[in-house]
């Protein structure tokens, strides 16, 4: 098993450092996809990988959100030979001791889709913390199961054969949509699934891309289409339940 750090970055420079740096004791290299960043963060990555040897930098251009992202960086770490990616958000929120944990549930179930499933501290807005059970109740009732502790979660550890074959399977959407959606067709591909723990802090000051105008309007509809799909699936997902 060969594991990489993937990090989706947009106009987060300043706090990814502190992300990459507090993941230098486990030797992992790490890939930062630069998701149409302007110029003062392209600067900021820069530097970064000039003092951090074990960072690589690929640019998208122009914004594509996300998944978007998330799916270039798929793409290009299996390129590079990496089976697994272990995913965190540019922005600080990962609580970095959890890496040992998900390292040893990617090497103990290699096949195996590893949600962060987050302990949240009382910086957490509480508008987040209810979105975040509509969401899981979303996704619980389009696998028919509760496999998926936290379908948002941003750490994650990535079969990376599994990724790109559930890509393949179907157009998992570009931007906020893309963690519930992913998570959920990797159930319909037969992926297991595996929770780990993972502190969250919604860092001062920090920068949120969630366009609640833009975004939760196209999540509703993802869930509705995976709701839509769920009477064909639901054999499928029934034998898988009593297998089990």
């Amino acid at each position: 098993m060969k594991v990489c750090a993937l990090i989706p970055c947009y106009e987060h420079g300043a706090p990814l450092r502190s992300v990459l740096e507090s993941l230098a004791p486990w030797k992992l290299d790490c890939l930062v996809v630069d998701d149409g960043s302007g110029a003062e963060t392209q600067a900021q990555l820069d530097a970064i990988a000039r003092d951090l040897p074990f960072v690589r930098i690929e640019r998208l251009t122009p914004n594509r959100g996300k998944g978007a992202a998330l799916k270039a960086g798929f793409r290009w770490a299996a390129g590079l030979g990496y089976t697994h990616a272990l995913c965190l958000d540019a922005d600080g929120q990962h609580d970095a001791l959890a890496v040992p944990r998900f390292l040893e549930a990617m090497r103990k179930d290699p096949e195996a889709l590893v949600l962060g499933e987050p302990i949240f501290d009382d910086s957490a807005p509480r508008s987040r913390i209810w979105a975040r059970q509509l969401s899981r109740a979303a996704v619980w009732l389009a696998t028919l199961s509760f496999e998926i502790r936290d379908p948002l979660c941003g750490m994650r550890g990535i079969p990376l054969a599994a990724a790109l074959r559930v890509m393949h399977g179907a157009e998992v959407g570009n931007r906020m949509e893309f963690d519930p959606e992913f998570a959920a067709r990797a159930v319909f591909e037969g992926v297991p699934i595996r929770n780990v723990p993972v502190n969250v802090v919604y860092p001062k000051g920090g920068v949120s891309h969630f366009d609640v105008g833009r975004d939760f309007p196209v999540m509703g509809a993802t869930y509705v289409r995976l709701w839509l799909g769920m009477l064909a699936r639901a054999p499928q997902l029934w034998k898988r339940r009593r297998l089990e």
